[in-house]
């Protein structure tokens, strides 16, 4: 069975990724919905980032005849169908059952990139034949060099070209929802936890034949594999102590583009030009870490002045829709990033989820360019 025996009536059926959302809240358990809808705090940083992309509006000019859009675009020496990629979810596998590998053929079906996070709950041996040419790593900051250097090895021999390391998370945020949800590490079984899974049969299913979610890719560092040691390893072992030092190591021991991840500040993007790499990425992380940060929307002007085309500006944190996309793309930024999305799609749909959400932002994306009369993604940048 593929995407396309689905395709005309899930476009007439789901509309819009915010219909695929309300599916996957039915779909999947209480605690895994909280998980991934939760910012930290009062979570004000969340709806901020969704209200900041609905006050930017553009002047379209018509009678231009007709109009093909392209959407193929080019970052670090690499041709992407379209300007947009899949962005690093953590415990994504908690949210639906090999998640990580359906997400990783939708890449590699249509061209875009696929980012396996470290905290994921496959490994970057199973995801890189998945995801072929379309792989990116991210990396949330080993402390000890020999743990770094074996995370980076693993993910270049599976085939990951283009490293992203994580800045904007000094330590653990608090993430209040979440921890009223329920969830802990590892998953107990509790009344509540039964209850969700009797309810949420199709979940339940997926997750006995895959297994309970477990943070594979780091889980081999721990001392045992039971998954509280794993996460204290995680808690111990892992990001807290990155540093300007530590950006040019990476950029020293990866082999292709290293792009620092979460940036805000105009002086953090100097910065990052001035040792050298390859890109930034404009970011709040979702609303999940600083709750009184900016908008990662509001920022990127600044950061575009900073930086001077010196560097590739990718952008992520509200993206819901392709006239997002495009208002990101308008702002100077050279190529966005979603994670919600496409994780909704899958736990709305299945397997070919990801392909029905990368349908749908392609399909939007070409809409509005042509409502606003521009014909490829370069032509947006200043309107």
């Amino acid at each position: 069975m593929s995407y396309e025996k689905h395709k005309a009536n899930w476009m007439n059926e789901y509309p819009a990724i915010i219909d695929l959302a309300k599916k996957a809240k039915k779909r999947i358990p209480h605690v895994a919905w909280e998980y991934l809808q939760s910012g930290t705090g009062e979570e004000d940083l969340v709806q901020r980032n969704r209200e900041a992309f609905q006050k930017i509006t553009f002047l379209p000019q018509f009678c231009q005849g007709a109009l093909a859009p392209t959407l193929a675009t080019t970052l670090f020496g690499q041709k992407y169908a379209a300007p947009f990629g899949i962005a690093p979810v953590g415990l994504t596998g908690l949210m639906w059952p090999s998640v990580e590998h359906y997400l990783a053929a939708t890449a590699n079906r249509y061209q875009i990139p696929y980012t396996l996070s470290t905290v994921a709950t496959e490994t970057p041996e199973t995801v890189g034949p998945q995801v072929g040419n379309m792989g990116w790593f991210q990396l949330y900051p080993p402390r000890e060099k020999a743990l770094r250097q074996s995370l980076l090895k693993r993910a270049k021999d599976a085939g990951f070209h283009t490293l992203l390391v994580t800045a904007d998370v000094p330590m653990p945020s608090r993430r209040e929802r979440t921890k009223r949800a329920g969830l802990r590490m590892p998953p107990q079984i509790t009344p509540r936890m039964i209850w969700e899974g009797i309810t949420h049969p199709a979940w339940t299913i997926a997750t006995l034949r895959n297994g309970l979610p477990r943070l594979r890719t780091v889980e081999k560092y721990a001392s045992h594999s039971n998954m509280k040691f794993v996460s204290n390893m995680v808690g111990n072992r892992l990001g807290g102590t990155l540093s300007w030092e530590y950006c040019q190591i990476l950029k020293e021991e990866w082999d292709g583009p290293v792009v620092l991840k979460g940036v805000l500040h105009p002086k953090d993007a100097e910065k990052a030009v001035e040792i050298g790499l390859d890109g930034i990425i404009v970011s709040n992380h979702g609303g999940r870490q600083f709750n009184g940060a900016v908008t990662s929307i509001e920022a990127l002007p600044a950061i575009v002045d900073a930086v001077g085309g010196k560097t590739k500006i990718l952008f992520d944190s509200g993206i819901r829709t392709g006239l997002d996309i495009m208002r990101a793309l308008s702002l100077g930024a050279d190529f966005v990033l979603l994670g919600r999305g496409f994780v909704y799609g899958v736990a709305a749909l299945g397997k070919y989820g990801g392909d029905h959400v990368a349908e749908i932002l392609k399909d939007d994306l070409t809409n509005n360019m042509v409502q606003l009369g521009v014909e490829n993604v370069r032509q947006l940048s200043g309107l």
